[in-house]
């Protein structure tokens, strides 16, 4: 009569996996390496770009939501050079902008912004000088009163461009908190009333930006910043006609004051009805949506880095495997005869080479979660923000890594024959 033995329960065929790991405990540590590399590329990855995206978000809202933004070219990130039609597009005028104000009752203000007067090209050189110091980062730009109200900008000194200031076309500047600090070393205040020399005119700075709380890498676009009135950057930069125009939708009114402003712009432009625009209106979401695409791309590649580690782990996992049921062949032998069944067996096999890879794929979590700390501790300015589905999705494709590669091995050991296996030494 033949003695039958129950299934091995779950507790146990654990113990067992767990007992062969320790068992060898070198080998199945350069096993599982691949896997582990894989699971740390990937969530340490993913936990930069969340963070990155968080920080984006903010520093969009913090500009404000309302916002819509008309420019001649496609704004926002940029994949490859723009095609010939779209450079000959013709910028965007103050006309455009005041019919904007006038005929867009969704839209309830509008700000000009003359973009870069200092551009190669446009006949002004914007480095301010004082001292012997020089500073030449500054994105001058010339912009009309109520660019700060519209966007949410708040000043540490001084105060911002007003209307008298840009209808007389008065020689001030408002500042960047880098440019304060390169020009002014040594004075945490009492910038405002000094006199700057830039492109040939004297300039009396009237105030400093404050620093915005949500930056990407330590800085955000205001950092740099020159800002002098709209009409004076005409005036001594009259080679430069790029024109953004700002626009702040009224509460709840969006969507309406979008399409609004796309069909005026569309009228003025002489835009047919079967033509796509010759210009571009976004709104904060839609930037928020390009630099998702720019994230799923850089996350795909991501992952098939991570997934070349665990091929190689896996691969690594049925090798380790097929070796193990040859050491085993004996145990095998004895436990089939002692009625142990095919699924028994492959059961057994397939849990130690998924408690393997698991393993594999918690060592990997855990060193993901150090790295990311310490890339937050030593790069204060990188964001990282370990979300709970890298988490998850990092163990669970390190265990069905050990199902997959596992199959083979265990389906090998299921089909050996008991007497040839007790006859095996």
């Amino acid at each position: 009569m033949k003695l039958r033995l129950p299934s091995v329960i779950p507790r146990e065929t654990l113990l067992m996996a767990l007992d062969s790991v320790r068992a060898h405990k070198f080998r199945s540590a350069l096993t599982v390496l691949g896997i582990v590399i894989g699971v740390i590329v990937s969530i340490v990855v993913a936990s930069i770009l969340t963070g990155l995206r968080a920080n984006i978000v903010h520093m969009v809202e913090e500009y404000g939501t309302n916002n819509i933004y008309a420019f001649h070219l496609t704004t926002g990130p940029q994949v490859g050079e723009r095609d010939q039609a779209e450079r000959a597009r013709k910028p965007l005028t103050p006309e455009d902008g005041e019919a904007i104000a006038q005929q867009a009752s969704a839209v309830d203000a509008v700000a000009l912004e003359s973009t870069n007067i200092g551009c190669g090209g446009c006949g002004f050189d914007d480095t301010i000088k004082i001292n012997g110091r020089t500073y030449r980062r500054g994105n001058t730009q010339g912009v009309t009163a109520n660019h700060a109200d519209i966007h949410n900008a708040s000043l540490k000194e001084g105060r911002f461009i007003s209307e008298q200031d840009d209808l007389n076309r008065r020689n001030v500047m408002v500042i960047g908190v880098n440019a304060a600090q390169a020009l002014f070393p040594d004075q945490e205040s009492g910038i405002v009333g000094t006199h700057v020399k830039m492109g040939g005119y004297v300039w009396e700075i009237i105030g400093v930006l404050a620093k915005r709380q949500t930056t990407v890498f330590g800085e955000n676009e205001e950092d740099n910043a020159v800002f002098v009135p709209f009409r004076t950057g005409i005036q001594v930069a009259p080679g430069r006609k790029f024109l953004i125009i700002v626009m702040r939708a009224k509460s709840g009114q969006l969507p309406e004051a979008l399409n609004q402003v796309e069909e005026i712009l569309r009228t003025r432009r002489n835009v047919k009805f079967s033509e796509g625009n010759n210009f571009d209106v976004k709104t904060a979401d839609a930037f928020i949506t390009q630099f998702d695409s720019i994230f799923g791309m850089i996350g795909i590649i991501a992952i098939a880095i991570s997934s070349v580690g665990l091929m190689v782990g896996g691969i690594g996992v049925m090798n380790i495997m097929l070796v193990s049921v040859t050491e085993r062949t004996a145990e095998i032998g004895v436990r089939k005869a002692l009625g142990a069944r095919r699924r028994d067996i492959t059961g057994q096999f397939l849990f130690e080479a998924m408690t393997l890879t698991f393993l594999g794929g918690v060592i990997g979590v855990l060193a993901a979660v150090g790295i990311s700390k310490l890339i937050g501790l030593l790069i204060p300015s990188l964001p990282s923000s370990i979300p709970l589905w890298a988490v998850i999705s990092g163990l669970t494709v390190s265990v069905a890594i050990g199902l997959i590669f596992g199959v083979w091995p265990a389906r090998k050991a299921a089909r050996l024959d008991p007497i040839e296996c007790l006859r095996y030494e």
